[in-house]
């Protein structure tokens, strides 16, 4: 880098002026070719960037950067980065992004337009180590198959509840997992983290090596480095009972007791976990109510789902089997065109009524204007209760902040999903419209609650904000001492940074 250390402050505070060009973009990537990585760099007519390209879960993020580089081994990491550092010379040429599965919905988290893609999907190996417990988990693997190959030894870990989703991001937002009531976020089964800093150094981070870093990693996203592999905690497992059970839209306001009920009381039975999703296809013009309901035990029909069984459905997919494929069976499908907005709030009746009505409207809008040939709207209400930062808390904490909340939470999130280019902007509007309304019902009968879920962010909100200033403050902190020249800050523009929290 071609900076004298006393402006790490400034360049960190104030972002560079972005003046690279095509040609400037074009000798970061010969850069690379000629480095040690060249055999990994790949580009536009090349048969591997687009299947790179493609792969994206969905197709809103389907940037086309100038080449991407597919290291596979965390040495090949720290010379792309290298690479890209002196290359650059400037914070502001050789703009990279980088990429574990790609499952991140708004454009530009996980990948660039012009810039380099450091594409970690060839990384991607899950290692188990009875020994001491644990499993070395590399950033480019998706939960589908590292819980394949964990269960060969009757284990599993906190990770994931889609199949398709990487790794890397996940672990690195926090992370809900079919286990939180009973061992906290994923992110707190995280035991050590290998990070190639801006520098191009490969570091440890764990309680007793780069303490603070393992802190901040734990909920603070791309500001401090490339994770190159996740050591967690295995988990003991003879299967899983569960499944999705779907139900007529008649049942929805009746379902709201049970819900909060269930929220409230999760911690008489830690081994239950619950996703209610009210789904609306326009193929079929229905609108209904799923619980994906899983037990980390096998045993069937558990007593902390009683309050469901009153309501008949329409189908039943509950059954034991091994978290493999009961993640398998959530996955959605991609191909499609995507929005996430995400929201929390208190465990309250009243604002899943609202949340319900809102949902409703937004339908029929969505009806009048919609040009797509296929669209699914889903609003997902998951529990968020006190007792998931309190299993975190007893192994060191993390830096979401949530500690500092004494009520149980819910989180909502709206997933939308369309064919039609055409509809970017109105599925858009109407998911954070719909998102904005309900969390000012939220405000005005004190039910709101500032955190908001990392990986299931919009761009257009601020994650790191809401894990409260103290947190922001040691993310900063920690951020500045391992990258002081601010290259995750703005040589890699995509995620959430924390030099642009206010």
């Amino acid at each position: 880098m071609k900076f004298c250390p006393s402006t790490a402050t400034l360049l960190f505070s104030i972002p560079l002026q972005a003046d690279a060009g095509v040609d400037a973009t074009d000798s970061c990537c010969a850069a690379l070719s000629a480095s040690s990585v060249g055999q990994q760099v790949v580009y536009p007519h090349q048969e591997l960037f687009v299947k790179s390209v493609e792969s994206y879960w969905s197709r809103s993020v389907r940037l086309s950067p100038s080449c991407i580089v597919q290291p596979k081994s965390v040495e090949d990491v720290s010379v792309a980065v290298s690479t890209l550092v002196q290359e650059g010379g400037s914070l502001s040429s050789c703009k990279f992004a980088v990429r574990s599965g790609g499952h991140t919905v708004w454009a530009g988290a996980a990948n660039i337009e012009d810039g380099v893609t450091i594409d970690l999907s060839k990384m991607n190996n899950t290692i188990h180590h009875p020994e001491n417990k644990t499993a070395s988990i590399y950033p480019g693997a998706r939960w589908a198959s590292v819980y394949k190959t964990l269960e060969n030894d009757n284990v599993t870990v906190a990770g994931g509840r889609g199949g398709p989703v990487g790794v890397g991001g996940f672990l690195l937002g926090g992370g809900n997992s079919f286990h939180s009531a009973r061992v906290g976020f994923a992110c707190d089964n995280v035991v050590n983290y290998q990070v190639v800093l801006a520098s191009g150094a490969i570091v440890e981070a764990n309680e007793n090596t780069n303490p603070d870093l393992f802190k901040a990693l734990k909920g603070g996203t791309i500001n401090f480095g490339i994770v190159t592999r996740f050591d967690m905690k295995t988990i003991p497992t003879e299967g899983i009972w569960g499944g999705a059970v779907t139900y007529d839209w008649s049942t929805a306001y009746q379902q709201i007791p049970a819900f909060v009920h269930f929220t409230d009381n999760i911690h008489k039975d830690p081994y239950a976990s619950l996703i209610t999703m009210w789904q609306y296809d326009s193929k079929t013009d229905t609108n209904s109510v799923i619980n994906a309901m899983h037990y980390t035990k096998p045993v069937a029909h558990p007593a902390a789902y009683d309050e469901f069984k009153q309501f008949s459905n329409m189908s039943d997919g509950t059954r034991i089997d091994s978290q493999y494929v009961h993640v398998t069976e959530l996955s959605q499908e991609g191909e499609s065109r995507n929005v996430f907005v995400t929201g929390t709030h208190a465990n309250n009746a009243k604002v899943i009524q609202k949340a319900a009505e809102l949902h409703k409207q937004v339908i029929e809008e969505a009806k009048k204007h919609a040009k797509s040939k296929s669209w699914i709207l889903v609003l997902i209400i998951q529990p968020w209760p006190k007792l998931f930062t309190e299993r975190g808390s007893g192994v060191g904490g993390n830096v979401l902040g949530l500690e500092r909340f004494d009520e149980n939470l819910i989180q909502t999130l709206y997933d939308y999903s369309w064919d039609d280019k055409a509809d970017d902007e109105l599925f858009h509007r109407l998911a954070r419209s719909n998102h904005q309304q309900l969390d000012g019902y939220a405000k005005m009968i004190n039910a709101d609650n500032e955190f908001v879920y990392l990986d299931y962010a919009d761009k257009t909100q601020d994650p790191l904000r809401g894990y409260g200033e103290q947190n922001v403050k040691y993310i900063r902190r920690v951020a500045e001492k391992y990258d002081p020249y601010g290259v995750f800050q703005y040589q890699v523009p995509g995620g959430f940074k924390v030099s642009n929290v206010n």
